[in-house]
């Protein structure tokens, strides 16, 4: 599992037109799975991302999670994350996980932060989505379980 987590003043995703998760200030989370991914790893994933300390505390370091500051998670399924690039120059997705593996896991994911407590907004699986975010600083991440 992989994510790249960005930290956002806002984030918002659209499927095929129409608007489909936003979240205010929080974390934007491109998440992609691998062939050996299995559902043992996801709560130990969700608990990462719910406590993962890149939110700024009072005196601006980076100090706080999600969880201290009650703020909202968006989550994309984005296989592209595991585009291998060392060699020529068209990626290969050759350790993407096809979506029939992918999108329980994602699915779990989901329940597992909410379960959390999290506030979670999705994108739609095997759709083609537009992510857009406004940063919030220095703070993207990437997250390897």
């Amino acid at each position: 599992m992989r994510v790249v987590v960005q930290r956002c003043a806002e984030a918002w995703v659209t499927s095929e037109g129409s608007e489909v998760g936003r979240i205010g200030a929080g974390l934007c989370c491109l998440v992609g799975f691998t062939h050996d991914d299995d559902a043992s790893t996801v709560p130990k994933l969700a608990e990462k991302l719910w406590n993962l300390r890149i939110m700024d505390d009072a005196e601006g370091v980076m100090n706080l999670s999600v969880a201290d500051t009650s703020q909202s998670l968006l989550l994309v399924s984005q296989f592209t994350v595991y585009g291998d690039t060392r060699k020529g120059r068209r990626p290969s997705w050759i350790n993407a996980a096809r979506p029939e593996h992918a999108e329980p896991l994602f699915d779990l994911l989901v329940d597992a932060l909410r379960a959390l407590g999290a506030t979670v907004e999705t994108g739609v699986f095997r759709t083609d989505m537009q992510v857009g975010l406004v940063n919030d600083g220095p703070a993207t991440v990437i997250v390897e379980m």
